[in-house]
């Protein structure tokens, strides 16, 4: 077997070709320029950013016998065997973490090098050791032999014991960034003569997350053919995708081309396309239009608090280790809702704006104004009333709220997920949710993301019809999101020491501000052409 896989043919072998670490090259030259070695260092960082080739090289350069400038030469006896050197001990510590693997290694220590000036320990993945094990090696980095170093590499430091971390230097390596990663991609393929497109380099130095090892890895397996290596062909292959689809969908929704929108989902949900990478994406191209509306050069219509909005979505649909409903629904939910109602009224902010600058206005300008107040109207008299909702029914739920009758309904909740009469949709609002307080006639819901909770109080009346018959005919619910029922629970543990009374609200009391489907259907009839209008 001749060929050998590109992150190992591409591994440097000297302080030069190490990249992205410039800070960790410059200080451990400079302590063989200095003759200041320690006995014990500690590399930590993410996978593929040099840790182990770093440590290696900087092994080979300890023992040089004809060092120039904290590099090896390349041309002594120490250097010329040290793939083959008895006084290089590289050790696994994921696989020879006992106690006894470390105890054979301090035996080991106290014999003096054979060939080199030091007899040097690299111990990968330190952080796998076990608790004795690490005791047993204490008592080695504590009073070590004058021969000996020890060079440690790891994932996880926050594993690592604090007895053990003050006793090494510790160098951080910082993940590779995409301009030098990019570099090396490109160098790497003018010396594999690589056919590969800009746009290509681009995305696989994206997904290798700083890693150089993982950059080269998907180079190899892409470069498998002869065929170009193109931005299509990545997409396909590792489930990615591309950053003009995600800035033309924020473009969308920006501009409510809803149909668009859903398009654009429909897409990503029938394809192999990655979630995690799509939100990742998101996120990077929402950050950019963040900064650039704090330094006042963004010229469109999203507002910094919009973009945190989405983005604390984005990271708690990360957060969910098992999602039960399709993840890009939650994504798409997040969008929509984010934008919506601050979006509506940064655009009537921007009419009012133009008609002091401009008092004499089109018929056709008059009547978007029209359309857009009407359409808020609509949309500001179904939050009242959901505003209002909530307060009633948090309240009647904690006038005899009991933990017997919680225990009793989250059962039957539980009971429900494989509950066949039940629609899909609502399985998935019972999966993503769970029961946080009840009394006889009320129940309050705590959903795991707000846009669930949101979902979830807009079809309330359908969903309450659809699993009252497991509870009793009078039953209510109402959902909040984690915030929310944050507060509301550190509300009623404060009313509850304070000995306040809670009394039952009149829900009837509300029904003046319930939306009334018809006057939405005569009121959108008003503001489009009625033979547009579909009533879903």
């Amino acid at each position: 077997m001749n060929y050998k896989v590109l992150y190992r043919k591409y591994r440097p072998s000297t302080f030069a070709g190490i990249v992205g670490q410039d800070y960790t090259v410059e200080m451990l030259q400079n302590a063989i320029i200095h003759n200041k070695i320690s006995h014990a260092y500690l590399f930590t960082g993410p996978r593929g950013t040099g840790k182990t080739s770093t440590a290696k090289i900087f092994a080979k350069t300890i023992n040089c016998l004809n060092p120039v400038n904290g590099e090896a030469c390349g041309q002594c006896s120490n250097c010329l065997s040290f793939a083959d050197s008895p006084d290089i001990i590289e050790i696994d510590a994921a696989s020879n973490n006992g106690v006894d693997d470390i105890r054979e290694l301090i035996n080991n220590v106290k014999i003096a090098p054979s060939e080199g000036k030091y007899k040097i320990y690299i111990i990968d993945e330190v952080h796998m050791m076990t608790t004795s094990a690490f005791n047993a090696l204490l008592l080695t980095l504590e009073e070590p032999p004058k021969h000996a170093i020890f060079i440690m590499a790891t994932t996880n430091v926050e594993n690592v014991p604090i007895t053990i971390l003050s006793r090494c230097q510790r160098f951080n390596f910082q993940k590779i960034s995409n301009d030098n990663l990019i570099k090396q991609i490109r160098f790497v393929c003018s010396e594999e003569n690589i056919n590969i497109t800009d746009d290509a380099i681009e995305e696989i130095a994206y997904l290798s997350e700083g890693g150089m090892r993982d950059a080269l890895s998907l180079l190899d397996q892409l470069s498998s053919n002869s065929e170009e290596i193109t931005l299509d062909k990545i997409l396909s292959h590792y489930g990615s995708i591309s950053s003009k689809v995600i800035k033309d969908l924020l473009n969308m929704v920006e501009k409510k081309e809803i149909e668009k929108v859903e398009k654009v989902f429909s897409e990503l949900e029938s394809s192999a396309s990655d979630y995690k990478v799509f939100i990742k994406k998101m996120v990077q191209e929402l950050t950019k239009i963040a900064t650039l509306i704090k330094m006042n050069r963004y010229e469109g219509e999203l507002t910094y608090h919009q973009i945190k909005k989405i983005i604390f979505e984005f990271n708690e649909i990360l957060n969910k280790a098992n999602i039960n409903m399709n993840p890009y629904v939650l994504i798409k939910l997040s969008l929509l809702d984010s934008y919506d109602e601050d979006v509506t009224e940064s655009r009537r902010t921007i009419i009012f704006e133009k008609k002091e600058e401009k008092p004499v206005e089109t018929k056709k300008e008059e009547k978007k104004d029209s359309d857009s107040q009407a359409l808020k109207e609509i949309s500001d008299h179904k939050d009242k009333y959901l505003v209002e909702l909530k307060k009633v029914r948090i309240n009647n739920c904690f006038v005899d709220a009991k933990k017997d009758i919680l225990k009793e309904y989250q059962s039957i909740w539980q009971n429900l997920e494989n509950e066949s009469k039940i629609s899909p949709d609502f399985i998935s609002f019972i999966v993503d949710s769970s029961l946080v307080a009840a009394s006889k006639d009320y129940v309050i819901i705590c959903a795991k993301l707000d846009s669930t909770a949101n979902l979830m109080n807009s079809k309330l009346d359908d969903f309450t019809e659809e699993i009252k018959k497991f509870f009793h005919p009078d039953i209510h619910f109402i959902a909040l999101s984690n915030g929310e029922w944050e507060k509301e629970k550190a509300m009623y543990v404060k009313n509850l020491k304070e000995k306040y009374n809670y009394q039952l609200m009149d829900e009837e009391s509300l029904n003046a501000l319930k939306p009334k489907e018809e006057k939405k259907e005569n009121l959108a009839s008003d503001v489009f052409n009625y033979d547009k209008i579909e009533i879903v």
